[in-house]
């Protein structure tokens, strides 16, 4: 067989195998493909078997699954000027195609970037009690300024969540100590609110038994015999004037 012949037929089946590579795309479910024809903006194609001319168009394949971004330690200063670290993690995807690969370049750095400094922004406006106390709130109001900014890319941010508050060692033994105080706090309060309480009903009971002698008698009784229970062999107990005048038939 001639040499030349086997030569050509050799090159030809590469140049057949380069042509179907650059010519046949195959794209899963999730997967979208921006084609461009001599540069310009065509089409996005997907899923499926995309068929493109070579040489002339081009793809951009773009995935569709939500992204979860590990946003790295940022330092952050509070508005009450508290030193913290802080990470979080975002979740988003691309809903437009053609605005991710036409209307930023790196589209996942560009998010990366954006969430590092909205974290820092966000918190820097806010104390340490609200950081530490209030994480839903703050994780919906960087999800929303996100996506909102994000919008533009062609890119959802579903969802952000704050993972971990780093504090100095200093500033955890501060908010030990304030917590500590405001027990203590709370546990003069509860028994100040215990002592007007129990004046009230002395004071209640003091107006019933004005109201019948008797009852003050055997008040008085009853609480002897409580006394005498006790085996205490001395017992000093006052009793009324007018108690013991009711006693010996009002004599004095």
């Amino acid at each position: 067989m001639n040499p030349y012949f086997l030569q050509f037929v050799t090159f030809s089946v590469i140049l057949l195998v380069v042509l179907l590579y650059y010519t046949i795309k195959i794209l899963r479910e999730y997967e979208r493909g921006v084609v461009f024809t001599l540069g310009r903006f065509d089409k996005v194609k997907g899923p499926g078997m995309i068929i493109l001319i070579p040489f002339v168009q081009q793809m951009v394949r773009v995935d569709l699954r939500t992204v979860v971004m590990d946003v790295p330690t940022q330092d952050v200063i509070s508005h009450d000027n508290v030193s913290v670290r802080v990470n979080a993690v975002v979740y988003y995807r691309v809903i437009d195609p053609e605005k991710a690969i036409i209307a930023v370049e790196h589209f996942m750095d560009a998010t990366s970037q954006l969430a590092q400094t909205t974290l820092r922004s966000v918190l820097g406006k806010h104390e340490l009690d609200e950081i530490l106390a209030e994480r839903d709130k703050l994780n919906e109001d960087i999800q929303k300024i996100l996506d909102r900014q994000t919008d533009g890319w062609g890119i959802k941010v579903s969802n952000v969540e704050i993972k971990h508050v780093d504090l100095d060692e200093s500033m955890i033994r501060a908010i030990a100590k304030q917590a500590e105080a405001e027990r203590q706090r709370r546990a003069k309060v509860i028994h100040a609110e215990g002592e007007q309480q129990a004046a009230q009903k002395l004071v209640e009971a003091a107006e019933k038994l004005s109201e019948s002698p008797s009852a003050i008698q055997l008040r008085y009784l009853q609480t002897l015999g409580e006394i005498a229970g006790e085996k205490n062999s001395t017992i000093v107990f006052p009793v009324p004037i007018d108690t013991l005048k009711s006693l010996f038939g009002g004599k004095s």
